[in-house]
C-alpha cells in the first residue's frame, strides 16, 4: 500500500473511531482541497457539523462557500482530503483496507441523506407545484404515488402553499416558487439540507416569506442545515454557528452573537461593515 493511501485510511479510521465515541458528526470536511485550474478555492479546509446543527456560511463572493456545498452534493469533485457524512467517507469507499474512489451506487446511497435548495428555483415548468414535489420521491425513492401525494400535500402545507398545489411555476411568485423548491427538497426526507443563497433571486419584499419558512423548519425539525447567505439578520436568528469564509479558508467561527458583535479578526469586521452599510 502506498504511504498516502495508508495515511488516508488511518485518518479515515481515526475519524470514524472518534465519531463513534463522541457521537458522529453529520458532516465532516477533513483537509479538503478544491482547485479550478491554478485557483485554489478551498485550502485544506476542516469543518465538522453536528447533527441538528444550523451553520451559516458567510463571506465575500468567491470565498468558497458555494463550492463547499457543491462538493458535498458531489456536483464538484475535490482535489484532496476527505468528506464524511455520518462517519462514512463521501468520496471514497474503504475496500480491502484501501480508500478507492466511490462507485455510483455508494455515492447515491450517501447522497440520499442530503438535499439542496439552489439560488434558482429549478422547478419543472410543465408540472404543477404538487407534481414538482412528488416527482423525485416517486421516481427516485420508488414511493407509491398516493403516499408521495400525501407527503407532498403535508409539506406544501408546512410552507404555506397547499392552496397553490395545482398551480404551475409561472402562476407563482418567486417567493412561492422557492418555497415549493424547499418542499421538494424536504420530500426526499434528507437528514442534511443545504441552502445556497436562496433569497438572492427574489425581490426584497419576497425575501421575508422564504426566511420565515426556514426559521420554522429550523424550529420544528432536527435537520442539519448548512446555509450560505448574505442575510446577516437571518443568519444571526437561525444559525447555531456562523463561519466566516475568505479566500477558501474559514477565518473565524463561533456563535452568532460573537461573530456579529465581537469578531476577533479585522477581515471579518471589514466584511460585516461593508455588508451592513450596504
Amino acid at each position: 500500500m502506498k504511504i498516502y493511501e495508508l495515511e488516508a485510511v488511518q485518518s479515515h479510521d481515526a475519524h470514524k473511531q472518534e465519531a463513534a465515541q463522541t457521537g458522529r458528526p453529520a458532516v465532516q470536511f477533513i483537509d479538503v482541497m478544491k482547485r479550478f485550474g491554478s485557483l485554489v478555492v478551498l485550502k485544506n479546509l476542516n469543518l465538522s457539523v453536528a447533527r441538528g446543527e444550523k451553520v451559516a456560511l458567510i463571506g465575500p463572493s468567491g470565498s468558497g462557500k458555494t463550492t463547499l456545498l457543491r462538493t458535498l452534493m458531489t456536483l464538484e469533485p475535490i482535489d484532496g482530503g476527505l468528506i464524511e457524512v455520518e462517519g462514512e467517507s463521501f468520496t471514497h469507499e474503504c475496500i480491502d483496507g484501501r480508500l478507492v474512489p466511490a462507485k455510483e451506487a455508494y455515492l447515491r446511497r450517501i447522497r440520499g441523506k442530503i438535499g439542496m435548495v439552489f439560488q434558482q428555483f429549478n422547478l419543472f415548468p410543465h408540472m404543477t407545484a404538487l407534481q414538482n414535489v412528488i416527482e423525485a420521491p416517486v421516481h427516485v425513492l420508488g414511493l407509491p404515488k398516493d403516499e408521495a401525494i400525501e407527503r407532498a400535500v403535508s409539506l406544501l402545507g408546512k410552507v404555506g402553499l397547499v392552496d397553490r398545489k395545482d398551480h404551475y411555476p409561472a402562476q407563482l411568485s418567486g417567493g412561492q416558487q422557492q418555497r415549493v423548491a424547499i418542499a421538494r427538497a424536504l420530500a426526499m426526507r434528507p437528514k442534511i439540507l443545504l441552502f445556497d443563497e436562496i433569497t438572492s433571486a427574489l425581490d426584497p419584499e419576497l425575501v421575508h416569506e422564504v426566511l420565515q419558512v426556514m426559521r420554522q423548519l429550523g424550529e420544528e425539525h432536527d435537520l442539519t442545515m448548512l446555509i450560505v447567505t448574505h442575510q446577516m439578520g437571518f443568519a444571526s436568528e437561525v444559525a447555531d454557528r456562523v463561519c466566516f469564509f475568505s479566500e477558501g479558508e474559514i477565518v473565524e467561527q463561533g456563535p452568532p452573537d460573537v461573530i456579529f458583535h465581537k469578531p476577533a479578526h479585522e477581515r471579518t469586521r471589514a466584511f460585516l461593515r461593508a455588508v451592513l452599510d450596504a
